[in-house]
């Protein structure tokens, strides 16, 4: 897998990439939750999207273990 932000990824490359399960990348993706989009009924994943979707989570998580530090 290489780090090109216009690469379309599989549903077990972002598993392996996210080191979750193929039903969590599944049921995030159909939910919504994920970005993603489905060509010929599967679905396919761009990487910039991941990417800006992880970022947007790890500032909620930072906000999160920082308020519970003290």
């Amino acid at each position: 897998m290489s780090n090109q932000p216009d690469e379309i990824l599989t549903i077990d490359e972002v598993a392996a990439f996210l080191r979750a399960g193929k039903r969590t990348v599944y049921r995030l993706s159909a939910s919504g939750k994920l970005p993603a989009f489905k060509l010929g009924g599967t679905w396919r994943f761009r990487r910039s999207d991941l990417d800006k979707w992880i970022a947007s989570r790890v500032g909620k998580a930072t906000v999160h273990y920082e308020e519970g530090a003290e």
